[in-house]
């Protein structure tokens, strides 16, 4: 069980658990989250992903990223992930929620219900490295500038996001 995931239907209500590979094989809609922590700056802490990831691996996202387990509350996965990728913890709000569907180069397939939150840290993270390859903080005007300029260098789940809160006006 400790690579179950989440499955849900397109309102969120769990339908089973899976196998964490296996979903991604088979492009099976289960939950997710996404955090975006920014500072008192108005910086967005991106993350670059492990270079061993199973997917995207080497890409720049949001801070953190991951899946709850079986029975675990997204917010608190999400709290618990954060501690064990980035070695901090900070108060999360749950912004929005985006469905969204991606195959990767390795044949794997993201089908995710993504709970997006977004919390405050001024501090340094302490990443993982298993985990992290490299961190930043960014502006939005430099990072959506950057996005433009080098799409390939981020996620899909992150400029789906990102298109979001735009159209949105949240930034």
């Amino acid at each position: 069980m400790a690579d179950d995931i989440i499955l849900v239907d397109k309102e969120d209500n769990q339908i089973g658990t899976g196998e964490k590979m296996e979903v991604h094989r088979k492009g099976i809609l289960h939950r997710a989250f996404s955090v975006f922590v920014w500072n008192d700056q108005g910086q967005l802490m991106l993350q670059q992903r492990a270079l061993s990831k199973y997917h995207t691996p080497g890409l720049w996202s949001n801070t953190c990223c991951s899946h709850p387990k079986p029975g675990e509350n997204t917010i608190e996965a999400a709290k618990r992930r954060m501690q064990e990728e980035m070695g901090f913890d900070c108060d999360l709000k749950e912004e929005m929620s985006i469905i969204y569907r991606s195959q990767f180069d390795n044949d794997l397939i993201e089908h995710e219900y993504d709970h997006v939150f977004f919390g405050t840290y001024n501090g340094e993270p302490n990443i993982n490295p298993e985990e992290v390859n490299a961190w930043k903080w960014i502006s939005i005007n430099d990072l959506l500038n950057d996005v433009k300029a080098n799409p390939d260098n981020y996620t899909v789940w992150f400029k789906i996001i990102l298109d979001r809160l735009r159209n949105e006006n949240v930034f």
